[in-house]
């Protein structure tokens, strides 16, 4: 049983290091300018609504298990 736990974290491991380098930064051609005003990702757009939708589940589902009693 000591076995099957070492192999699967450190497949657990190998996998998180390779999903975290999984792409390489590079620009070769100088291309593709981030300035200021210039988003970073798309996800940079909608953050204040995703923290709203966020804090909007927190309440729901603290709200639900409240009143199931867990």
């Amino acid at each position: 049983m000591k076995t099957i736990n070492k192999l699967v974290t450190s497949a657990f491991f190998l996998s998180a290091v390779s999903i975290i380098n999984a792409q390489a930064v590079t620009n070769p051609g100088g291309g593709g300018v981030v300035g200021p005003g210039a988003p970073a990702s798309p996800v940079d757009m909608y953050i204040y609504a995703l923290s709203g939708v966020a804090i909007l589940f927190i309440v729901f589902f603290a709200k639900k298990i409240k009143r199931q009693k867990i």
